[in-house]
């Protein structure tokens, strides 16, 4: 098994944490692991976007040009890494705020209304959670567990007290890609 993703988006909103995640669960879970971070000009609002690589085996090089998949959650990282995803990969969209379509026939695509259901939830900065949640439900690259185990180191002490709401999220994402599946 070897995933690489890319992850892409507005700084702020927590596109280096879901690569973070991802990164620390596949450590958890004995896997070879590699994230690489790039930020725009500035670390908030300005674009960010990670490499992650999970693997069986040790990863050789942190650097990817075509992703096995893609997570954007803005309409200029939807440009940049749309194109860029293999044939057969993964696109996952933000449609709150990416308003293009992709046209390709493929790369298997899921658009999810993030920073709305993350508003429904009662907090929009979870977005990236319930994006991340529908990315393993349909790769299953990490369990759920570990990257929940993962969310403890990535978040500082002082916001332990969003780990509920975060967990929610990532549940959500999981369970909206379920429905999608059936």
């Amino acid at each position: 098994m070897l995933e690489e993703i890319i992850i892409a988006g507005f700084g702020g909103q927590g596109v280096m944490s879901m690569g973070q995640l991802i990164a620390y669960a596949g450590m958890l879970e004995g896997k070879g692991v590699s994230w690489l971070p790039s930020y725009g000009p500035e670390q908030r609002g300005g674009t960010a976007n990670c490499v992650v690589i999970v693997s069986d085996e040790p990863v050789g090089s942190p650097l990817v040009t075509t992703p096995s998949a893609a997570i954007v959650l803005n309409n200029p990282s939807f440009d940049k890494f749309e194109p860029r995803v293999r044939p057969g990969g993964l696109l996952i969209v933000n449609s709150s705020i990416v308003v293009r379509n992709s046209k390709r026939k493929d790369i298997k695509i899921i658009e999810l209304t993030a920073t709305d259901i993350a508003n429904d939830l009662g907090n929009a900065r979870v977005a990236n959670l319930i994006l991340l949640g529908a990315f393993l439900e349909s790769t299953r690259i990490v369990s759920p567990e570990s990257v929940l185990e993962s969310l403890k180191k990535v978040l500082s002490s002082d916001k332990h007290h969003l780990l509920e709401i975060n967990k929610k999220a990532l549940q959500k994402g999981a369970s909206l890609l379920e429905v999608v599946r059936t």
